[in-house]
């Protein structure tokens, strides 16, 4: 008996069939294994203008299996055009409101499998978690990364131009220059071309085991803006594999396992991806009833050099590992030197070994992939835990192989993001500062807005090696510089940040791994006995529902 069975079978069900027949389903149809295609389409941005179309691919593909497909769309909220203004807080709440929209639709209409779909980065994730939720049998695939920009002889990415933004600013570049990045950095569709969230997210999940060999790297699209030859295979191959994992029963929790997030960290530290990947892979974690913490990215770092020299620290995008390799070749590299489990099992009901069978070799006439020998930089020099007085339930540090030890300044403090940017914009900001941007958590955003804007403005103007920021936000896949983010107690629940005054001394001792306001214990306490909370900017809508239910960043900002 099929799980749909329950939609489309006996007397009682007559109605639900009249309807379906409207849509085109035959008396044959009725005894198909029915397939959700959540499809996150927009031509609001590049990142997902191209899903529809592969969507359209997978229902084709379904018919051809046997199946039939239900496909719907989900809100998509863009953080690169949304970045800086109020409409960034709806894009961490987002990725809540995509799950919730596919498991509606998948449990509403019974349906036997789920092929999820995702472009920008929040919907990377949410396509994920519904599925872990609720144990269901079903896959996901990224769109795809888009094609670097070009201009003047050089890769151009969407950080291109919002760092362009602070150097203009700065008196570095002119207005047509300023003009011409612009113009240049997005030529067509596909997520963001560095090691941002959207392909730090794609590897991850490869890496996990829920998406198809290879798929995490492959370009949206090719030169003529169309969808690329190696996507159109991902849809067929996804597809078969989504039949064969139906035929055997084979779920979610079944290849979502401990080991198997131990994997996907393994593959951001060594990749060089965003600090949103702790963020998200907690709360996939969380959906999946694993007990996964911020600990574990501190214990697995300790043995994982960082070899990726991808954007935003580095020289190359996702389409040059792509052209090396992709995700299997550093997967198979990491294998080899003992960094993953080869057990786990994955969607093409194989072991992460035997899909890493045949991958390929690193090449050593190439320097996008470091070897682990020679690596970019030694363990820990990339995403870094830090507790201290200041972050009791932990902070994020983005180092990004960099050499930086300690920082220690003056708080300049900001109870938004725009008061920062203007700050920054306005010159107001030197070196030796530390930025502190509060009430900008997941709850006191509502949202836990990116600071790319400030800290882009930050490396445009030149302050990127000399200035901190420091926030219960987060942080871009595109940022750089030194960033500490994800602080925890946020502001909005009486965390110690809200007790910062302007001129305290805060202090980043990396070999301590600890970020530190000079305050003593007591002091603390009395700044907190005399603080309040703001009151409420949200009180009906999708933002206060937000604000009630959502969970630390430490414990992966979730709302169930």
């Amino acid at each position: 008996m099929k799980r749909s069975d329950a939609l489309t079978k006996g007397i009682k069900r007559a109605p639900a069939r009249a309807m379906l027949r409207a849509v085109g389903f035959t008396d044959k149809d009725f005894g198909k294994p029915i397939i959700t295609v959540a499809c996150p389409y927009t031509n609001a941005t590049p990142c997902n203008a191209h899903i529809q179309d592969l969507g359209n691919i997978a229902l084709s593909e379904i018919e051809k299996k046997g199946g039939k497909g239900f496909i719907f769309g989900t809100p998509v909220v863009t953080d690169g055009e949304t970045m800086g203004m109020e409409g960034m807080k709806y894009s961490l709440v987002s990725r809540e409101l995509i799950a919730d929209c596919i498991e509606t639709m998948h449990e509403a209409y019974s349906a036997d499998a789920a092929f999820t779909l995702s472009g920008c980065d929040k919907t990377i994730p949410a396509a994920l978690m519904p599925l872990a939720r609720n144990n269901n049998v079903g896959l996901t695939l990224y769109g795809g990364t888009i094609r670097p920009g070009k201009y003047k002889g050089k890769d151009l990415t969407i950080v291109s131009t919002f760092e362009a933004v602070g150097s203009y600013i700065a008196g570095k570049i002119s207005d047509d220059e300023l003009h011409q990045i612009e113009c240049h950095s997005c030529p067509g569709n596909g997520a963001c071309g560095g090691m941002y969230t959207a392909n730090t997210m794609a590897s991850a999940i490869e890496a996990l085991g829920m998406s198809i060999p290879g798929s995490a790297s492959h370009p949206a699209v090719d030169k003529h803006n169309k969808i690329s030859v190696k996507k159109v295979q991902d849809i067929k191959k996804s597809i078969t594999a989504l039949f064969m994992l139906l035929e055997k029963n084979i779920r979610a929790r079944d290849i979502i396992t401990k080991k198997a997030f131990e994997n996907a960290i393994t593959v951001v530290l060594a990749l060089g991806g965003s600090t949103n990947a702790v963020l998200h892979l907690i709360a996939l974690a969380h959906e999946a009833e694993i007990n996964l913490t911020i600990d574990d990215f501190t214990r697995i770092g300790k043995k994982i050099p960082l070899i990726g020299n991808f954007k935003p620290f580095g020289d190359y995008v996702m389409e040059d590992l792509d052209n090396i390799g992709g995700v299997p070749m550093v997967m198979k590299m990491l294998l080899d030197a003992g960094h993953l489990y080869g057990d786990c099992l994955t969607v093409t009901g194989k072991t992460v070994s035997e899909n890493l069978k045949n991958a390929p070799k690193r090449e050593t006439n190439q320097n996008v992939i470091y070897s682990l020998e020679k690596p970019l930089s030694p363990p820990q020099h990339h995403i870094i835990i830090l507790r201290g007085n200041l972050a009791p339930d932990g902070a994020v540090l983005k180092l990004s192989g960099k050499e930086m030890k300690f920082h220690s300044g003056p708080a300049r403090v900001f109870n938004c993001e725009e008061e920062a940017l203007d700050a920054i914009l306005q010159g107001k900001i030197k070196k030796g500062d530390c930025v502190v941007i509060r009430y900008e958590g997941p709850k006191g955003g509502p949202g836990m807005r990116e600071m790319l804007s400030p800290s882009s403005a930050l490396m445009g103007a030149g302050l990127g090696k000399d200035v901190a920021l420091i926030t219960d936000g987060r942080f871009s896949g595109g940022t750089h510089g030194i960033m500490v983010g994800h602080i925890a107690p946020e502001a909005e629940r009486g965390g110690p940040i809200a007790t910062i005054k302007e001129g305290d001394t805060i202090t980043i001792d990396l070999a301590k791994r600890t970020v530190d306001v000079e305050l003593s214990n007591v002091e603390i306490k009395k700044r907190l006995t005399k603080w309040k909370a703001p009151k409420a900017q949200y009180t009906r809508g999708v933002l206060a529902k937000y604000a009630k239910l959502v969970s630390s960043a430490s414990k992966g900002a979730v709302t169930s």
